[in-house]
C-alpha cells in the first residue's frame, strides 16, 4: 500500500489504485498525508475541508468522513503496512512509514540528489525524483488555502528540481538534453524567468543560438503584455552571453558510432549523448539557470584564454568523467586541435553551474536499452593489448541455469522492469528473507531480458551466507575480467587496478551484472561496472541500507509468495491434478510454509517422493509446531538450514537478541519487552532488532513493533533453549511493572489491580504512557503476549505472576467487553485459587462476572459475583468488597431484583466511604445515581452525582463526562430542562476531546431527545 499526493489523490494497492471517496474525503486524506505521524486539529481540517463558513454540523461531518476513511483503510490491509488513523484528543493523526508516501519520497531523493558530488549521480537522484510525480499534485482536492497552499510548495520544488536536473546535465556537457527538459516546463511556465534563463543558455550551448535569442525575445514580450515589467537581471544576464558568445553552433563529440561529417544540432545532439529513456523524459525535467558570466566568457574562442577559463567546471583532460568522455567545449577539445574542431570554432559559453539530479518516465515498460555510443578507453591501453588484434569484444554468458518451476512474482518482475529503466548504471537490489527465492527472481529476470544486454552477462556467487568463505573482490574482478576478454597475463595484480580496468571495460556496453548472495554493502561496491549503460543485480538477505545512500540503489524487497502464487507453485511440482484433487489442503499447505518458496519447494519434494501420501496428511503432519522444520529440510536444504547460515552472520548482540526471542510470548513485541528477553537496555534492543529486521528476520509491522514470520517464529523456537534461561522470568516482571503504569494512565487516580510480588525484579526501564489512549493501544497491541505470559507463568509454576496478568488488561476489558475475555479471566482465577489468595479470587470473580453479564450468560455472572464480596471480606479489602457489591448489585437490578440490588448500592457506598479512596467512592456514586434514575428517585440520583463530582479526579476525563451525562438525565428528570442541555453539551465535548465515542454518542443523543420534548 503506497499513498498519492503527486496527482490525483489515491491510495495506491496491489489491485490497483483508487480515489478514497468524495472531494471532502481526498481533502482528509491529503491534509493528513500532508503531515503524516503529527496530528492535525479539528479546526486545520475545517478549514481545509471548507473554503468558506462550515455548515453548521460539520464536526458531525468531518467524523463520518473520517470513520469511512479509516473503514476504508482497514479493508485494503491498512494495519498490515504500519498504517492507522488514530483519534488524539480534538486532532487526527495518520500513523504510518512516511516512505508510503510519494510526495515523501519525491522531497527525500530532492535532498539526497543536493549532497551528491558526482553530476551523473545527481541526475540519477532527480530523475528518480521527478518520476514520483503524474500529474498536478493535490488533484481532485477542494480548492481551500491550507491545500492550494501545500500544493503550490510541492510544485515550487517541483520546477526547482527541474531547474536542477537541467544543471546536472548541463555539468556533464549534455546541453541538448537539458534544453529538452527544461523546454516542456518553460512553456508551461513561461513567466518564470529563472526557467526561460536557463533554457536560453541551454540551447545556446547546444549549437542553437538562433532559437535562443528568439526566447528571450519571446519571454521579453509576455512580461511586458502580461505583467508590464521587463526582463529580471538573470534573463537579461543570460540574454548578454549569448551575444558574446563566438560565431556558429560546435559540431557535438563524435563517437566511433558515428559519421565524421555533419554537425547534429537542436534535440539530436541530447540524444547522441545518452540514453533514449532518458532523452524522453527530458519532457518532464529541467535545470536553474546560473549565468555568471565573466572576462573569460567575453573572450569568445575555444583555443585562446576561454578555454582554460572554462576548465575547472568541465570533466578532466586526463579521461572520462561519470564515464562521458570530453565533448566540445572542454579543456581536451581546446588543447588536441582535431579536423572537427578546426572546422567549428566553439562557442565560449560557461559549460554550466554545479551538479544537480534525474527524472525518467513515470512507469517503464519492459526494459528495452536504447543504443550507446562506443567510445574508445581512454584510461588503459588499447584495445589491442588486452585482447587479441582484430578481434571482436567477446560477449561473457555467466548466468547459471534459468530456474524450473518458477512461478508468480508478477508485480515484483513489473516493479524490477522500472527501475532498470528509471535511472542511468541502475543498480537494483534485491531483499528478502532466508528461502524466499531471491537468486531464482533475479535469474529468472535475467533469462527473460537477455537481447536487451548484447555485450553480456556477468554472474557472481559472493557467498555472503555460506558455510564456505566469501571470494575477495579481487578473485571476482579477476573473473569478470577473464570473461570481457582480457588476456590472463594482463589482469593487473591489485584490487583496485582491476576495478579501475573492469570500469573501463563496461563503460558504454550494454552489460549485465548479478551480483548474488552479498553480505555487505562494502562487499558490492568494488563490483559495480563504469558507464551509464550497464545495470547491476544485487541479491542480498541483508537490506545494505549503505549501498542505498552511496551508490543510489533501488530497493526491491521480496515478500512470501501470496497464497495463490504459493499454491500454483505446488501445482509446478506436483501437477495441476493433485492440486486440485484437494484444494482446501493446498491451501493449507501453502499457509503452513508461510507462503516461504523453499519450504514450499521441500514439501513438494517430500509429496513427489511419496506419491501415495495426500495434500491433507501433510498438512496434518506439518500442523505441529514442533515437528514442522524437521519437515521442512531435506538432505542439506532445508528452512532450518538456510535459517542457520543467516543466523551464524550476525554480530553477538543481535543473535543473543534472535535466541532470546524464541522464548516470547506473543506474535510481536516491542524494545522494551526485547530488553526485558535479553536482560539488556532498551536503545541496545531497538539497535538489535533493527539488525534483526535489516537481515529479514524481523519486520517492522508497524512503527516501533518487530514479528517474525511464522517460520522464523519456529526456528528461534527451536534455538530458545541457548538464550538465557531468566529471559522468560524477566518478560513476565517488564509486564507486571508495565501494566501498572499503563493502568494508573488509563485510569487516574483508580487503585492499583493487585501489589507487586515480594521477588518481582523490575525491569531495566519502564514504557511511560502520556495519556488513556496511548495506554489502551498499549494494551491492544500486547494482549496477545499477555494472554501468552499467563500460560507461561502458570506452566512455570509462577502463578503469583498469572493471576496479576491476567487481571492487568482490565481498563482494556472494560472498553472492549465483549471481546472474548472469559478465558484469560478462568485462568487467572485458576491461578489465584492455586496461590490460596481470596483477594485475588474477589478481584477475579469480580470482573469475570461483569463481562458474563455483558455477554449475555447472567446465571453464570451471578455464580461469580455472589461470591465475590464474601472473598474479599474474609481477605480484609474493603475496596474490593465495594467493588463486588456494585457489580453484583448492577447485575441483580438488570434481572428484576431491584431492591436487593439497592441495598447492595447503599453498602457498596458506605464500605467505599471507609477506605476513603476516591476513585472507589465515585465508582460506587456513579452506580447508585444511575440505580436512583432508573427507579425515579432524580433528586437523590443529582445529589450523589454532584458528590462523585467534588471527589472524581481532574485528570479522570472519561470519568467526568459520564458524571455530567448523569447529571444532565437527573436535571432533565427534574424538569431543568436548559440545565440538562448544557451538561449534555458539555460531555458531548468532553467525550470528543477525549476520543470516548460511546459517551459523546450517548450524550448527544439524550440531547437530541431533550431538544425533540421542548
Amino acid at each position: 500500500m503506497e499513498f498519492r499526493l503527486l496527482g490525483s489523490v489515491a491510495v495506491v494497492t496491489e489491485n490497483g489504485d483508487f480515489a478514497p471517496g468524495p472531494v471532502k474525503r481526498c481533502s482528509l486524506l491529503a491534509m493528513l498525508l500532508l503531515r503524516p505521524n503529527t496530528a492535525v486539529s479539528v479546526d486545520q481540517l475545517t478549514a481545509a475541508l471548507w473554503e468558506d463558513e462550515p455548515p453548521t454540523h460539520f464536526k458531525t461531518v468531518l467524523q463520518g468522513h473520517v470513520s469511512r476513511l479509516r473503514a476504508l483503510l482497514a479493508d485494503h490491509g491498512a494495519r498490515e503496512y504500519g498504517v492507522e488513523l488514530t483519534t488524539q484528543g480534538t486532532a487526527y493523526e495518520l500513523q504510518m512509514p512516511e516512505s508510503l508516501v510519494d510526495a515523501h519520497r519525491f522531497e527525500e531523493l530532492v535532498a539526497l540528489s543536493r549532497v551528491q558530488r558526482r553530476p551523473a549521480d545527481t541526475v540519477r537522484m532527480l530523475r528518480e525524483a521527478l518520476a514520483c510525480w503524474q500529474g498536478p499534485a493535490l488533484t481532485g482536492t477542494v480548492r481551500s488555502g491550507p491545500l492550494e497552499a501545500a500544493a503550490g510548495g510541492l510544485e515550487d520544488l517541483r520546477l526547482a528540481s527541474v531547474e536542477a536536473l537541467a544543471e546536472a546535465y548541463g555539468q556533464l556537457g549534455e546541453h541538448g538534453r537539458a534544453a529538452a527538459v527544461l523546454r516542456t516546463e518553460a512553456v508551461a511556465h513561461p513567466l518564470r524567468e529563472s526557467l526561460a534563463a536557463a533554457l536560453m543558455l541551454a540551447l545556446g550551448r547546444s549549437g542553437r543560438q538562433s532559437d535562443a535569442i528568439n526566447w528571450y525575445h519571446r519571454t521579453r514580450r509576455l512580461l511586458a503584455d502580461e505583467l508590464g515589467v521587463d526582463p529580471g537581471d538573470a534573463l537579461t544576464e543570460a540574454y548578454a552571453v549569448l551575444l558574446r558568445a563566438a560565431d556558429p553552433a560546435p559540431l557535438p563529440a563524435r563517437t566511433a558510432a558515428e559519421p565524421a561529417t555533419g554537425p547534429v544540432a537542436g534535440p539530436a545532439a541530447g540524444s547522441a549523448t545518452g540514453t533514449a529513456a532518458g532523452a524522453a523524459a527530458g519532457a518532464a525535467g529541467g535545470s536553474p539557470a546560473g549565468p555568471a558570466a565573466g572576462p573569460a566568457e567575453a573572450a569568445g574562442t575555444t583555443a585562446g584564454p576561454a578555454a582554460g577559463a572554462v576548465e575547472d567546471a568541465t570533466p578532466s583532460a586526463a579521461g572520462p568523467v561519470d564515464g562521458h568522455t570530453p565533448g566540445p567545449g572542454t579543456a581536451a577539445a581546446a588543447a588536441t586541435p582535431t579536423p572537427a574542431a578546426d572546422a567549428a570554432p566553439q562557442p565560449a559559453f560557461p559549460p554550466g553551474p554545479p551538479s544537480g539530479p534525474l527524472s525518467g518516465p513515470a512507469s517503464a515498460p519492459p526494459y528495452v536499452p536504447p543504443p550507446v555510443p562506443q567510445p574508445v578507453p581512454q584510461s588503459v591501453p588499447a584495445a589491442g593489448h588486452l585482447v587479441p588484434p582484430h578481434a571482436d569484444p567477446p560477449v561473457p554468458q555467466l548466468l547459471p541455469r534459468p530456474p524450473r518451476g518458477f512461478t508468480g512474482r508478477d508485480p515484483e518482475l513489473a516493479a524490477l522492469g522500472r527501475a532498470v529503466t528509471a535511472t542511468d548504471a541502475p543498480v537494483c537490489l534485491i531483499t528478502g528473507a532466508a528461502g524466499v527465492g531471491k537468486t531464482a527472481f533475479a535469474l529468472h529476470w535475467a533469462h527473460q531480458h537477455g537481447a536487451a544486454f548484447p555485450d553480456g552477462r556477468l554472474f557472481a556467487d559472493l557467498r555472503g551466507f555460506s558455510d564456505t568463505p566469501a571470494p575477495d573482490a579481487g578473485t571476482v574482478l579477476r573473473e569478470f575480467l577473464l570473461a570481457l576478454g582480457v588476456a590472463p597475463q594482463r589482469v593487473p595484480e591489485t584490487t583496485a587496478a582491476r576495478g579501475a580496468l573492469f570500469r573501463t571495460l563496461t563503460d558504454g556496453r550494454r552489460l549485465l551484472v548479478v551480483l548474488d548472495n552479498a553480505r555487505s554493502s562494502e562487499q558490492v561496491r568494488p563490483l559495480l561496472p563504469g558507464g551509464d549503460h550497464c545495470v547491476t543485480l544485487v541479491t542480498s538477505r541483508d537490506r545494505l541500507g549503505g549501498l542505498i545512500a552511496s551508490d543510489a540503489a533501488r530497493p526491491l524487497p521480496l515478500a512470501h509468495l501470496p497464497a495463490a502464487d504459493a499454491e500454483a507453485l505446488l501445482a509446478s511440482v506436483l501437477g495441476e491434478d493433485r492440486i486440485a484433487a484437494e484444494p482446501e489442503a493446498a491451501a493449507r499447505l501453502a499457509g503452513l510454509c508461510d507462503g516461504l518458496p523453499l519450504a514450499l519447494r521441500v514439501t513438494a519434494a517430500r509429496l513427489a517422493q511419496r506419491p501415495q501420501w495426500t495434500l491433507g496428511a501433510m498438512a496434518h503432519e506439518l500442523a505441529d509446531e514442533h515437528g514442522r522444520l524437521a519437515l521442512l529440510d531435506v538432505e542439506d536444504t532445508g528452512v532450518s538450514a538456510a535459517l542457520h547460515l543467516t543466523v551464524q552472520q550476525l554480530p553477538e548482540p543481535a543473535a543473543r537478541m534472535f535466541r532470546a526471542i524464541g522464548l516470547h510470548t506473543g506474535s510481536d513485541l516491542d524494545r522494551f519487552a526485547a530488553s526485558a528477553l535479553a536482560g539488556t537496555t532498551p536503545a541496545q534492543a531497538g539497535a538489535d532488532l533493527d539488525r534483526l529486521a535489516a537481515a529479514h528476520l524481523l519486520t517492522e509491522s508497524v512503527p516501533g513493533r518487530w514479528t517474525p514470520h511464522d517460520l522464523v517464529r519456529l526456528y528461534a523456537r527451536h534455538l530458545a533453549p541457548q538464550a538465557d534461561p531468566e529471559g522468560l522470568r524477566r518478560l513476565l516482571d517488564h509486564y507486571l511493572f508495565t501494566g501498572l503504569a499503563a493502568d494508573a494512565a488509563a485510569e487516574p487516580g483508580s487503585q492499583p489491580c493487585y501489589a507487586l510480588p515480594a521477588d518481582a525484579r523490575r525491569p531495566a526501564a519502564t514504557r511511560e504512557f502520556d495519556d488513556r489512549a496511548a495506554a489502551l493501544a498499549w494494551y491492544a497491541a500486547e494482549r496477545p503476549a499477555l494472554e501468552g505470559a499467563v500460560a507461561a507463568a502458570a506452566a512455570l509454576g509462577l502463578h503469583d505472576r498469572a493471576w496479576r496478568l491476567a487481571l492487568v488488561q482490565w481498563p482494556l476489558m472494560l472498553w472492549r467487553i465483549t471481546d472474548g475475555w472469559t478465558p484469560l479471566l478462568e485462568a487467572g482465577l485458576a491461578s489465584a485459587e492455586h496461590e490460596g489468595d481470596l483477594d485475588a479470587q474477589s478481584r477475579t470473580r469480580a470482573l469475570l462476572g461483569w463481562i458474563l453479564h455483558e455477554e449475555g450468560r447472567d446465571p453464570e455472572a451471578l455464580v461469580h459475583l455472589e461470591a465475590a464480596p464474601e472473598l474479599a471480606a474474609r481477605a480484609g479489602d474493603a475496596i474490593s468488597e465495594a467493588i463486588a457489591c456494585v457489580n453484583l448489585a448492577a447485575v441483580l437490578d438488570s434481572t428484576g431484583d431491584s431492591a436487593r440490588a439497592g441495598e447492595l448500592m447503599t453498602r457498596a457506598v458506605a464500605l467505599a466511604d471507609s477506605t476513603g479512596h476516591p476513585a472507589t467512592q465515585v465508582l460506587a456514586l456513579q452506580h447508585l445515581a444511575q440505580y436512583c434514575l432508573r427507579t425515579g428517585a432524580h433528586e437523590a440520583a443529582l445529589a450523589h452525582t454532584l458528590r462523585a463530582t467534588e471527589l472524581v479526579s481532574p485528570h479522570a476525563v472519561v470519568g467526568r463526562a459520564q458524571l455530567r451525562i448523569l447529571r444532565g438525565e437527573a436535571l432533565a428528570g427534574l424538569g431543568r430542562t436548559a440545565e440538562a442541555a448544557d451538561e449534555f453539551r458539555q460531555a458531548t465535548a468532553a467525550s470528543e476531546a477525549a476520543g470516548f465515542t460511546q459517551g459523546s454518542e450517548r450524550a448527544a443523543r439524550l440531547l437530541s431527545l431533550l431538544a425533540a420534548k421542548r
